[in-house]
């Protein structure tokens, strides 16, 4: 199976890295020229993952025409752009295995990638690698587990042989709208446990919130028609933990920005914020209860502060768990 990868940034070029090593030859294409040019020169990425050298076997490209020859292109831009690149790309796109590599909902369709990919490219088979995952810690070698949704099972069972190296383990599964709720959703509330934390609330509301947070990511993604067991694996509950605990996570670290009241780098991607509010729209137009969503949305767009929605949480009416 030949492979591309659409997207220079620390994911993509972290899978391309990933696949080299295991023997694939990989092209991995980048809009900034410049910066792809430097990439060929130096042989590194040196914006993203400047301490890991790109095996030969990548061939770096800012010419998206070179990826008419792959079956198959990981799409790994964020998901917001997502729709653009398709739409742009669709000629060189439309007939290839395409899988996305990104995690949130789109704010204008309220809908996850693969639908995108689909809708866009209709001759193509869509699916979606996500998981709890650093793209430092798989440029690096180190073991790294992966979910592959594919509604086609044939097509995601070749994926999931294709895409499997020495330090990542692919499982796969047909539930491609629980692996994406459950990837989108988590960065939802790793920013509400950044709040948490960077606001010095402790360790024990962040252990309520990532545990109330996590019901309802089950309670908006079976209502959609998800399968309640996706979201307890390592697109959801696995890829929650993670996100919701460490300082290398974009989100959490946003969400900390928030908690003290601190300006945050406007260059740098946050899927959750984007992804609050569409999750938030979406619950209320099936009448879902989502109040940590909501909260962060509002957070998100400075509408409120983290002792407002501290206050608005905690005298929320009592109920069973």
């Amino acid at each position: 199976m030949s492979i591309a990868v659409a997207g220079a940034g620390a994911f993509g070029t972290a899978l391309a890295i990933s696949l080299a090593r295991a023997g694939q030859s990989v092209v991995l294409w980048g809009r900034d020229a410049d910066r792809i040019e430097a990439m060929k020169s130096s042989g590194r990425n040196a914006a993203y993952l400047p301490d890991v050298p790109l095996p030969e076997e990548i061939k770096p490209s800012s010419d998206f025409a070179d990826l008419a020859g792959t079956e198959t292109v990981l799409l790994s831009v964020p998901m917001q752009k997502l729709g653009q690149l398709a739409r742009d790309q669709r000629k060189v796109l439309n007939g290839k295995t395409l899988v996305a590599c990104c995690k949130g909902i789109d704010l204008v369709q309220l809908t996850g990638p693969t639908d995108i990919l689909q809708d866009t490219c209709p001759d193509s088979c869509a699916a979606i690698l996500t998981g709890p995952s650093f793209a430092a810690d798989i440029a690096r070698g180190l073991p790294t587990a992966l979910t592959l949704a594919c509604k086609n099972d044939a097509t995601g069972e070749a994926l999931q042989q294709a895409l499997t190296t020495p330090n990542l383990r692919i499982y796969r599964t047909t539930d491609t709208l629980g692996a994406e709720l459950g990837g989108a959703l988590k960065n939802v509330m790793a920013i509400a446990c950044g709040a948490v934390m960077g606001a010095d609330l402790g360790e024990s509301a962040r252990a309520a919130l990532m545990t109330r947070g996590y019901a309802e990511m089950k309670r908006l993604a079976q209502t959609l028609g998800a399968k309640p067991q996706t979201l307890s694996g390592l697109s959801g509950f696995g890829d929650l933990a993670l996100t919701c605990t460490s300082d290398q996570s974009r989100n959490y670290r946003f969400g900390q920005s928030l908690g003290r009241s601190e300006p945050f780098d406007p260059n740098i991607t946050v899927e959750g914020a984007a992804t609050a509010k569409a999750a938030s729209a979406l619950a209320k137009k099936h009448n879902i209860d989502m109040p940590i969503t909501n909260a962060v949305a509002a957070l998100s767009s400075g509408d409120v502060s983290v002792q407002d929605v501290l206050k608005a949480l905690l005298s929320r009416p009592l109920k069973e768990e």
